[in-house]
């Protein structure tokens, strides 16, 4: 099945609200100068650092493990 075949089946199944949400959604991403500048923009391809590696390794697991998100205003309250 190609995309586009899969893309109609998930189109029939949609509400006619979830259906212009997804539209809108479509041609915001055809059309927003915005998002067309970031889809342009070239891929960050600085060097992760062993610090950083091992800081994803540990959010990973945690989140594996089932542990609780920190909600952001939680951490603006807390960090500032």
């Amino acid at each position: 099945m190609t995309v586009k075949e899969r893309l109609h089946r998930v189109i029939d199944e949609l509400s006619d609200e979830q259906a212009e949400m997804a539209l809108r959604r479509i041609d915001a991403l055809r059309n927003d100068p915005l998002v067309r500048f970031l889809d342009a923009a070239p891929v960050d391809d600085e060097p992760v650092s062993a610090e950083e590696q091992a800081a994803v390794a540990e959010a990973d697991a945690d989140r594996a493990a089932g542990a609780a998100a920190i909600p952001f205003d939680e951490i603006k309250r807390q960090y500032g």
